[in-house]
């Protein structure tokens, strides 16, 4: 991917560029708000990364701009305030998702091939297929191998999520927010209960197991 890293911190900025180019990707870096801005306008990328409170012009500001101006590039934005309402004002602000400082890169990583593989906004996806696995988003109905799985609401969700990330790890912290909309809670155990009761009812009957955990990371499907 072709990135554009808007961040005024140095120590911050070059942790990112490091891990995004170790992860095979191109990163463009700009230090202030108006720099940044002229270049998401010049150019063309697959997502921005856009701290919050960056100098200049800040990342609430930049973002409002380049939707205003029809740009809907990915963005993910980067802050340190981790309180509902401040998510919320970014999220409405026109970002598509939002870090809270410290993060790691695998979580980084993660979010970016996410916002990287959603949907034009004009497109209507009525399926998922990936692998033995179908699910019809319209039917609400999943299919492993010929097989109907029956499927609660919130597994039906989590699932999902999982075949839309494609293979790649999702953290925990990730279906927190996207599956359940709310915070992480390292007391919660909400994930790991829906995980094993999906598992169940996934891989039961099959001889290979799709679901796969990756111990102090997260979990991915294998195809």
């Amino acid at each position: 991917m072709k990135l554009l890293l808007i961040e005024d911190d140095k120590a911050t900025a070059d942790h990112l560029c490091q891990g995004l180019r170790e992860n095979g990707h191109s990163v463009v870096h700009a230090a202030t708000g108006t720099a940044g801005l002229a270049r998401a306008i010049a150019e063309i990328y697959d997502a921005l990364i856009i701290d919050r409170m960056v100098p200049e012009l800040d990342g609430l500001s930049l973002v409002k701009k380049l939707r205003s101006a029809g740009n809907h590039t990915p963005v993910l934005m980067l802050t340190t305030m981790s309180g509902l309402d401040d998510r919320v004002e970014g999220l409405e602000a026109g970002a598509d998702d939002y870090l809270v400082k410290p993060f790691a890169m695998i979580e980084v990583v993660a979010r970016l091939n996410a916002l990287t593989r959603r949907p034009q906004p004009n497109a209507v996806q009525t399926s998922l297929r990936v692998g033995e696995v179908e699910m019809n988003l319209l039917k609400r109905e999943v299919h492993r191998g010929g097989k109907l799985l029956d499927l609660q609401p919130q597994e039906f969700k989590l699932l999902e999520y999982l075949l839309r990330s494609q293979g790649r790890v999702v953290t925990k912290t990730m279906l927190l927010e996207h599956v359940w909309g709310f915070n992480f809670d390292p007391q919660t155990t909400v994930v790991e209960t829906h995980m094993s009761r999906l598992r169940a009812k996934l891989d039961k009957g099959f001889e290979k197991a799709m679901l796969q955990t990756t111990r102090g990371v997260g979990y991915r499907l294998v195809f």
